[in-house]
């Protein structure tokens, strides 16, 4: 009975996969465009290998998100307003590539990075200490990267402990998680003024992304048009820790349908 039971679940799950693909592929063009997480920037709301579905009417149609080949239009239509903390896949300004952070700043804002503390429009975010993310330290997902870590040198197959904490936008009462490595270059910036039509993204993982904070003209995000945005990362779908999505062995059940917060 055991080994029935035992096949049965993997079954379920083999279907819940393929139901995930077929849906992806039906709605890709129109209302969805499937995402797989790459890297850590996102740590711990995506883990590498998180797999989600991005909402591509949150915002409305762009010339980067129209399901026709050719818009006949430049700007965007039928969206409404992005709100800071939403987590929103973006075309990069200057490479074209698809990025995933979250909206810290709207225009009009002024943000400001200070030891560490964001800082919106002259007042510093409030931040709560939350228990330490732990992960194993070694090669993550198909392009094999090695996590930073706070109690850094830590050795293959190590205990990879970042400090995490809850951070809060004005008005906001559930928060979201952001991590802290360590000292880093974007720990301290200038005050930033969000220009009309422009937004400003930062990655949770605070320490291992290059993001608004980072100027365009050394590979960074700098601000980001309302025109490239993609739209709204709303929940994970499937998750897989391992180099290839058929490794079963490797996935996150835990993470399956999880809200991104």
């Amino acid at each position: 009975m055991a080994g029935t039971e035992k096949k049965e679940g993997l079954f379920e799950t083999l279907k819940t996969v393929f139901w995930a693909l077929v849906i992806a592929g039906i709605f890709r063009t129109l209302f969805f465009q499937p995402f797989w997480i790459p890297s850590g920037s996102m740590k711990d709301t995506l883990l590498i290998g998180d797999f989600l579905f991005v909402n591509k009417m949150a915002y409305g149609y762009s010339r980067h998100s129209c399901p026709f080949s050719m818009c006949p239009f430049s700007g965007r239509i039928l969206g409404s307003e992005p709100e800071r903390g939403d987590v929103i896949v973006f075309r990069h300004p200057v490479n074209g590539s698809d990025f995933i952070k979250r909206l810290v700043a709207v225009p009009g804002d002024t943000v400001q990075m200070r030891d560490g503390i964001l800082w919106l429009n002259g007042e510093p975010l409030r931040t709560e200490p939350a228990e330490d993310f732990v992960e194993t330290k070694e090669p993550q997902g198909p392009q094999r990267l090695t996590p930073r870590c706070t109690n850094d040198p830590v050795g293959t197959g190590g205990a990879c402990v970042k400090e995490r904490f809850t951070e809060y936008f004005p008005g906001e009462e559930t928060g979201h998680s952001i991590l802290d490595i360590g000292r880093s270059a974007t720990d301290q910036t200038p005050v930033y003024t969000v220009p009309e039509g422009q937004y400003f993204f930062m990655g949770d993982n605070r320490d291992n992304s290059r993001d608004s904070r980072v100027p365009r003209s050394i590979e960074g995000v700098g601000f980001v048009p309302y025109e490239n945005l993609i739209g709204r990362a709303d929940r994970v779908i499937f998750s897989s820790a391992g180099r290839r999505i058929l490794y079963f062995w490797t996935w996150r059940m835990d993470r399956f349908f999880e809200k991104i917060v």
